[in-house]
């Protein structure tokens, strides 16, 4: 891992507040920063041999308009305290073209800007959004276009029932995100685990195969006990105080996003994890549909 911050800078998506995020990340970090602006349309337009010369000066005067623009965003934040270089990119897919930048810089995180509606608070993941979520090995933040608090309020979203298999280490890599963060920023960690009660799973789950009905309250007292249980195992070992953690029953699309709004979150930790064959590298289908609903930044961070 270097000593870098990636920021993916797209032109239709707020560039000068991903620039000034990526920069106080790279800052918290005591990192570099590169600016690696992003356009893959432009390609089309400059190398197809079925494009007129008009059409190709037309793409030559874009791309030096581009370069001018991505100077004065590297402009806008450098100084004594950060150094920023910047590149152009417009291959396609632009997933793959950043994808391959972060295998050769190997940067400590990945920034990208994220569209967001906030009026239905909900924000419009692109294709390449979620290319980069499945594909890429380093921590992905993902921006939104909001300020954030003096006091930054960062949500830990874990799930230590996974504490005794092969995908522990992601609770502990979460935590330690935002640990560091928070001590950084002078922020307040909150630390997040939801469950679904067996009410929730269904109906079937009320029922045996034979026609005796299952004592689903006294399951879900003992489910509700055991998750604490394992959650309140990983914030002692993490020496986060009480008030900061909380478990709730509900299903995770339904209850983080809520959370998050509720305690005015700037950035909600969730992590991720590689997977073979169809289920490649992925979140699975609650997290991302739990990722278009968040009101805040998203750092996905995942096992090496």
């Amino acid at each position: 891992m270097s000593n870098k911050v990636l920021a993916v800078i797209e032109m239709d998506t707020f560039p000068q507040e991903v620039t000034d995020r990526a920069a106080w990340i790279a800052k918290q970090h005591g990192c570099d920063l590169e600016l690696v602006l992003s356009d893959p349309t432009l390609g089309v337009l400059r190398d197809s041999y079925m494009v007129s010369n008009e059409s190709k000066q037309m793409a030559a005067g874009i791309r030096e308009a581009q370069e001018i623009v991505l100077q004065e965003l590297a402009d806008s934040v450098a100084g004594d305290d950060l150094t920023v270089t910047t590149s152009i990119t417009h291959e396609r897919p632009a997933a793959d073209a950043i994808v391959a930048r972060a295998l050769d810089c190997e940067p400590r995180f990945v920034v990208k800007g994220t569209a967001h509606h906030s009026r239905a608070e909900r924000a419009t993941f692109t294709y390449t959004d979620w290319r980069l979520i499945r594909k890429l090995a380093a921590p992905l933040w993902l921006v939104k276009s909001r300020e954030w608090n003096k006091k930054p309020v960062i949500i830990a979203a874990v799930d230590p029932t996974h504490r005794k298999d092969k995908y522990h280490s992601i609770d502990q890599l979460i935590v330690d995100a935002a640990k560091s963060l928070v001590k950084k920023c002078g922020g307040n960690l909150m630390l997040l685990h939801t469950y679904e009660r067996l009410v929730e799973i269904g109906s079937h789950a009320m029922l045996s195969i034979k026609p005796v009905r299952l004592p689903v309250e006294k399951l879900d007292q003992e489910i509700r006990k055991k998750h604490r249980h394992e959650l309140d195992n990983l914030a002692r070992e993490n020496d986060i105080a009480d008030d900061a953690v909380h478990q709730l029953p509900g299903r995770t699309r339904d209850i983080l996003p809520t959370f998050a709004r509720a305690y005015d979150a700037d950035l909600v930790i969730m992590g991720a994890w590689a997977r073979t064959g169809r289920k490649r590298r992925v979140l699975g289908s609650t997290a991302e549909q739990v990722l278009d609903h968040l009101p805040c930044d998203i750092l996905i961070v995942r096992p090496a």
